[in-house]
């Protein structure tokens, strides 16, 4: 347990915003639903969607997604996944996403490798978006039923989708939360998120937001 919160406390140094930069908060409510069936023993498909509400007070938008995973387990710590997803950007310019990802397990240290390919309606171009993520997780009880974790994403832009836009270190998400393993089928989770969006020349936007989970694999 030690060791467990030496890294908890070292992410969430990490992770906290810097006092001297200005900032501007805002709440959110986030649901995460996604239904996942084996293919064969080592391939899956899945179904992920998702909603975003927000406050309209402060210019943000609801989003939702429908997100469509083929996964395929190629070591017993590794698994490689491609995506295609439509977001809808309610009040803005919705998306389609193709995606790659290679997802590892180290005892209890996560890491997970995100490249997006953003056709955005009415952009000049195709974006190009990398996401790294590093994270950690481990059981609280010994039956495995109810488990904890945390982690710390990057958002480095490629290429942005029209000439002109900012490239390299736009966002920072971090997340920290707990799963209950229902049953064989059904897990539920419920998470703290922070996203910050650095602006050039204007205030952080920072959202904070409770992250339901709920998982159901056949």
């Amino acid at each position: 347990m030690r060791r467990q919160a030496v890294l908890f406390a070292t992410l969430a140094t990490f992770a906290a915003p810097s006092a001297a930069r200005a900032s501007d908060d805002a709440a959110e409510f986030w649901l995460n639903p996604s239904v996942e069936v084996g293919l064969d023993d080592d391939t899956a498909f899945e179904l992920e969607t998702a909603q975003r509400f927000r406050s309209e007070s402060d210019g943000r938008v609801d989003t939702y997604f429908f997100r469509g995973w083929v996964k395929q387990d190629i070591a017993d710590n590794a698994t490689l996944a491609g995506a295609v997803e439509y977001r809808i950007n309610d009040g803005g310019s919705n998306e389609v996403r193709t995606i790659q990802q290679l997802s590892t397990r180290h005892g209890i240290l996560k890491t997970r490798l995100r490249l997006e390919q953003r056709f955005v309606d009415g952009a000049d171009r195709m974006g190009l978006r990398l996401r790294p993520r590093l994270g950690l997780g481990f059981d609280l009880t010994e039956d495995g039923r109810w488990s904890a974790g945390a982690d710390a994403e990057l958002f480095l832009v490629l290429r942005g989708n029209n000439v002109g836009n900012d490239t390299g270190l736009t966002g920072l998400r971090t997340t920290m939360g707990v799963e209950y393993e229902v049953n064989g089928n059904l897990s539920l989770g419920l998470s703290y998120l922070r996203q910050q969006d650095f602006e050039e020349g204007a205030p952080d936007q920072i959202g904070h937001a409770p992250l339901i989970g709920i998982e159901y694999t056949f």
